[in-house]
């Protein structure tokens, strides 16, 4: 069985066109799936249904066999962990405090126990936040921020990762480590999707691609057959070009 099944969901805003417009797919374990497509696509307004923030119009969310709509807050999160592509301002808490509020959906009383200070420890490690864990989450470079938030969905340890332009902020070199990670958690049968504008980066590094075009999936399957350089051209609006480099590694570019 599927972990994640989307079955013709569709969103609006009040008085807009479908925002989300009868998407229908399925995710197992193990499996990273990057999400692409131009702005306004839907990409963010799809990860934030499967997160349980927005509630589909019609259609239906499902993981491990629940509906997104008829199931309590605090059970999704235990099934879904969700990374927002701009961190929360005015966060009053450290680094340390930050990662612990993943643990929230476990909620076992006022105060956190034994095995949500080890997912914690475990999660400022992955990170390498360990010697921020005292530091103001405020006083944090974004790209920082943006590991911190990616700790605390850790810490949540749910079987589905979400994540909205995870490497926005980062370095080259913590953005490769960010990949790094996520071949590890997949190794580990998380179900992962991305959010990326980088299509050399989600064709190196992810199983699937799902292509987003006016809130309908313009493609659904491996990087070599659903990044086709006409196709990319209908959806963005520019010439795509496709390049195989060392080992077989495909890149593209675009533009005349």
């Amino acid at each position: 069985m599927s972990l994640l099944v989307l079955q013709s969901a569709a969103f609006a805003y009040p008085g807009s066109p479908p925002v989300l417009n009868g998407v229908s797919a399925e995710a197992g374990v193990g499996e990273l799936i990057a999400i692409i497509g131009p702005n306004g696509a839907g990409k963010s307004t799809l990860l934030d249904l499967i997160a349980g923030h927005k509630t589909p119009a019609s259609g239906r969310c499902l993981v491990d066999g629940r509906d997104s709509a008829a199931t309590p807050r605090d059970a999704w999160c235990r099934l879904v962990a969700h990374v927002p592509q701009q961190a929360p301002a005015n966060v009053p808490y450290t680094v340390e405090e930050v990662v612990l509020t993943g643990r929230i959906p476990y909620g076992r009383g006022l105060y956190e126990n034994e095995d949500d200070h080890q997912a914690m420890e475990e999660a400022l490690e992955r990170m390498r936040l360990a010697p921020f864990r005292g530091r103001s989450f405020q006083t944090l470079s974004g790209g920082e921020q943006q590991r911190v938030l990616l700790a605390a969905a850790l810490a949540q340890q749910s079987p589905v990762l979400l994540l909205d332009e995870p490497s926005a902020h980062l370095d080259p070199q913590n953005e490769a480590r960010l990949w790094t990670l996520l071949h590890d958690l997949r190794a580990l049968g998380r179900l992962i999707l991305v959010v990326t504008h980088h299509l050399s980066l989600a064709a190196h590094h992810s199983d699937r691609i799902w292509l987003l075009h006016h809130g309908a999936l313009a493609a659904d399957g491996p990087p070599a057959a659903a990044l086709q350089p006409g196709r990319l051209e209908a959806v963005f609006g520019v010439p795509f070009h496709r390049h195989t480099g060392e080992q077989g590694r495909l890149f593209l570019s675009y533009g005349d």
